[in-house]
């Protein structure tokens, strides 16, 4: 891999991400790569102007934070094609993300510009979707004038697109309709509704009951948030799969659409979000060379027991 530029993209509101940038920084630099620091966070998206202002797009984005972090990456540079390194500095759980100790400077054993620079590593492409929102204006519902760029937009994610009650101090609840590849599924009431990736699947839709699913699995998890009938449960459909979400109700039930955990838009009865895999997958660098996801998902998720100290019990 070429190092010639590189982004460093670290967490903002963690001094840790900061210093470890600084360092790598200046490590690569004095390689002579020319690089780029930026902090990203719930208030500090950099992508816009990075993209605005440089010339060229860098080979690698190095990216020092938690899942978040990558997260916000991934939305903006896999439709670029920029392969994404991430270590877990100042971070939480780090689904997504390297160990730290991995992260490696000049003069230090087995450093982690020689690997790259060798090809030592490996590149995944995680699956992504996008939601595609359609006003319902474009349908011929009242509702105001405007051209089509007004009425339509589009919007990536890497875990989950999910839907909640906008209002939720008024009603916590709301009405979704489903509709898969054209055929209506159901109509969910409850907290809401998630469709998330397998990346995601670890995430949010875990969280709300929805099952796990292998990162080289490409399918699609629908998990409603609470429901309020126990005939909905979560279902998983092939990638392929288009899948449209109309809310329902007075127009006063609006809904708002998240993507990754970070507000995208709103969506009011007549509106319609349309969500499937996006043809952009996020590149990530993977440095181990045989990493083990029940592996990770033992330590991250705290499961009962080691596989690391346990012995086989059918020995």
């Amino acid at each position: 891999m070429l190092l010639e530029r590189v982004w460093l993209i670290a967490r903002s509101g963690s001094q840790a991400a900061q210093r470890q940038a600084k360092r790598c920084a200046e490590d690569l630099r004095s390689k002579g790569a020319h690089v780029v620091t930026a902090q990203s966070g719930l208030y500090a998206n950099p992508f816009p102007g990075l993209l605005a202002t440089e010339e060229a797009l860098p080979d690698l984005a190095l990216v020092l934070g938690g899942d978040g972090t990558v997260l916000g990456a991934a939305r903006h540079l896999a439709p670029l094609g920029v392969p994404i390194l991430s270590f877990n500095v100042g971070g939480h759980l780090g689904f997504l993300t390297h160990e730290r100790q991995l992260l490696k400077l000049s003069g230090e054993e087995d450093c982690l510009w020689d690997r790259l620079r060798d090809d030592r590593f490996a590149m995944e492409r995680r699956m992504m979707l996008q939601a595609h929102v359609e006003r319902g204006r474009t349908y011929g519902l009242e509702g105001g004038s405007g051209g089509p760029q007004d009425l339509e937009e589009t919007h990536l994610a890497l875990n989950d697109f999910y839907f909640r009650p906008c209002l939720d101090e008024v009603s916590p609840t709301c009405v979704l309709e489903l509709e898969i590849d054209g055929e209506v599924v159901d109509q969910y009431r409850g907290d809401g509704l998630i469709i998330a990736t397998p990346t995601g699947s670890t995430g949010y839709a875990m969280a709300a009951g929805g099952p796990i699913l292998h990162p080289g699995i490409e399918a699609i998890v629908v998990n409603p948030i609470c429901p309020m009938s126990l005939s909905s449960r979560a279902v998983v459909v092939p990638p392929r799969s288009q899948l449209s979400v109309w809310p329902l109700g007075e127009t006063s039930r609006r809904v708002k659409l998240w993507k990754d955990g970070a507000h995208a838009t709103h969506l009011e009865p007549g509106d319609r979000a349309m969500v499937q895999r996006s043809s952009h997958p996020a590149l990530q660098v993977v440095l181990e060379q045989s990493p083990s996801y029940y592996r990770t998902l033992t330590r991250k998720l705290h499961w009962t027991g080691s596989l690391v100290a346990a012995e086989p019990s059918h020995n």
